[in-house]
């Protein structure tokens, strides 16, 4: 090596600290979101496995509540169709007014007993 090389060494690692430095400050706004996709890697991980135990543990809850959210689904793709394509089911109401029936007259009730038995 020639001795301006030797030289120029110290010079040239200072340039390069000052090159990858400077790009590792750059990359610092960009470890804010892999710290934020790290964090939300680990909430998808411990969701997925407490959903895993109580599917385990409640096998026809969670079959019953899959079948209702398909249901659901099912009926707001249908009403969507329906409003999408006009198809909505025309009808026709009227409204009927309640009616009191007519008051009874009241009896005097008639006892199964004899008046000999109601005597004694």
């Amino acid at each position: 090596m020639k001795t301006t090389q030797l030289i120029a060494l110290p010079e040239r690692a200072l340039d390069l600290a000052g090159k990858w430095g400077g790009e590792v400050m750059d990359l610092v706004p960009q470890a804010g979101k892999w710290l934020e996709t790290g964090a939300k890697l680990g909430a998808l991980k411990s969701g997925s496995r407490i959903a895993l135990t109580f599917v385990r543990r409640h096998p026809l809850a969670t079959v019953a509540t899959v079948a209702g959210a398909g249901a659901l689904w099912y009926m707001a793709h249908k009403k969507a169709k329906e409003a999408r394509n006009g198809d909505t089911i025309e009808g026709s109401a009227r409204r009927v007014e309640a009616k009191r029936p007519a008051r009874k007259t009241t009896r005097t009730r008639k006892t199964t007993r004899t008046r000999a038995q109601a005597s004694e």
